[in-house]
C-alpha cells in the first residue's frame, strides 16, 4: 500500500504548477473530445421564383417553389455550394451543429487559457519582481 504524505503532495505541488481555471480548460478538452464529425459551412433553406411569367411564384400571394436546401462553405479560397434533400440535412445537421460547437469551444478554451497564464503572470511578478519583461520580435516585411 502505497501511503501519501504532506512532504509528498508538496514535493507534486512544486513540480507541478497549480494553473488558474485548470478544471474549465480540462472540461472545455473534453467537450471537444466527444466531437465525432462536423461540416463546416451554413446551411439555408430558400424559397424561389423562377423566370416564367405565368407561373404560380408571380402570382399575388406568390407560391414560391422549394424547398432548397442549401450547404455553402468555403475551399481553398473558393465557395461551394451543395444542395441537400431533407433526408441528408436531418442526418448531417448534428455535424454541422458540432461545427458551431467547435468554435464556440476553442473560443471558451483560448479565453479561459488567457486568464490562466494572465493570472499566473501577474502571481509571478507580485512573487519575483525581477522577473524581465517579456521581449518582441521584429518581423521582417513580406516580399
Amino acid at each position: 500500500m502505497i501511503q501519501e504524505t504532506d512532504a509528498g503532495r508538496a514535493a507534486v505541488d512544486r513540480d507541478t504548477p497549480a494553473l488558474p481555471y485548470a478544471a474549465t480548460r480540462k472540461a472545455l478538452a473534453e467537450a471537444i473530445a466527444d466531437i465525432d464529425g462536423l461540416l463546416p459551412g451554413s446551411v439555408v433553406v430558400r424559397h424561389m421564383r423562377c423566370g416564367k411569367q405565368r407561373c404560380a411564384c408571380k402570382a399575388d400571394p406568390p407560391a414560391l417553389h422549394g424547398p432548397y436546401i442549401q450547404w455553402t462553405r468555403t475551399v481553398s479560397g473558393k465557395t461551394i455550394t451543395r444542395f441537400l434533400t431533407e433526408e441528408q440535412l436531418a442526418r448531417y445537421q448534428p455535424w454541422f451543429d458540432n461545427a458551431r460547437r467547435l468554435k464556440d469551444l476553442l473560443a471558451k478554451l483560448e479565453a479561459a487559457s488567457l486568464h490562466a497564464l494572465e493570472r499566473a503572470e501577474d502571481h509571478t511578478k507580485q512573487v519575483n519582481d525581477t522577473a524581465s519583461p517579456a521581449t518582441t520580435r521584429r518581423r521582417r516585411p513580406p516580399r
